[in-house]
């Protein structure tokens, strides 16, 4: 999984959005809000990792979450971002 091009994600007041630049705002004319855990998986997803490797930085930069809990939020975030068809 990454990131189309055109696509980035900007701090904007102090919160982070997805917005699409250039040839990518004719397929996406919207604002996706990140929060913080969000912010962290799109930077992974940025650099092209996959859902096991998220996973397990998920797991490792969130301490208390269990391998369920954050195995669904990736599968929820995934699933958001391909319905907004910013995935390749």
């Amino acid at each position: 999984m990454i990131i189309k091009k055109g696509f980035v994600a900007k701090e904007i007041a102090g919160q982070y959005v997805v917005v699409a630049l250039g040839e990518a705002s004719k397929i996406f004319n919207g604002i996706i809000k990140l929060n913080e855990s969000g912010k962290f998986i799109w930077d992974l997803l940025a650099i092209g990792k996959e859902k096991d490797d998220i996973i397990a930085a998920l797991l490792e930069e969130y301490e208390g979450v269990d391998r369920e809990t954050a195995e669904k939020d990736l599968d929820n975030f995934v699933n958001v971002l391909k319905g907004a068809n910013i995935l390749e």
